[in-house]
């Protein structure tokens, strides 16, 4: 038997997931206490457009704010931080500085969403806070790889907007990202 919550294999007879905590179903009942494991399916609602939005915007000021202290210098530096003119003019001016900028923002926003995503909790904390999880096609949560694959998938879906606007057009609310690394967002019942 697989953990609903987290995909780990569970032991025969475990009261709980060795991985997450989650308790294990009642062996008298057959069903499943708490939040449940695989004997107790509850109803898969995928996440919509304008929630995973919601999510999105919310880690990114998460990011933002906890990037701040350590890109202000190198902005400050570069005499950029008198008006956002000059902050986009740098940001823009594809100096070395304004290079290694910009990679710094990215490898953070992976390394954040593949780990997050990657995680028991399944979720970025944009995610967690709105209910919403992303796993695989069995509801298990996903690998750093997979995790990995569809964060620069969506890179390909900000092309136009187009592989967002999926969402709300495909049957299981798959983005062009989704679809690339076969992940679907889940919203908690």
């Amino acid at each position: 038997m697989q953990c609903a919550k987290c995909g780990a294999e569970l032991p025969e007879g475990a009261e709980s997931c060795p991985a997450c905590g989650e308790r294990a179903a009642d062996s008298r009942s057959g069903e499943a206490t708490q939040r449940g494991f695989a004997t107790a399916r509850r109803p898969v609602v995928y996440a919509g457009f304008w929630i995973r939005a919601a999510a999105y915007l919310l880690d990114s000021v998460l990011l933002a704010a906890a990037l701040t202290p350590f890109l202000l210098p190198i902005v400050r530096n570069n005499h950029a931080d008198s008006s956002l003119q000059q902050m986009l003019q740098f940001y823009g001016s594809w100096t070395r500085q304004s290079i290694a900028f910009t990679l710094l923002i990215h490898l953070t926003e992976w390394l954040y969403s593949a780990t997050m995503e990657s995680s028991a909790w399944q979720a970025t904390v944009g995610k967690r806070i709105f209910g919403l999880r992303v796993a695989d096609a069995e509801g298990r949560r996903l690998t750093f790889l997979r995790a990995t694959a569809r964060h620069f998938g969506k890179y390909l879906s900000s092309f136009l907007f187009l592989g967002f606007i999926l969402v709300g057009f495909t049957e299981k609310r798959q983005g062009l990202h989704d679809l690339i690394a076969g992940t679907f967002v889940l919203k908690r019942v």
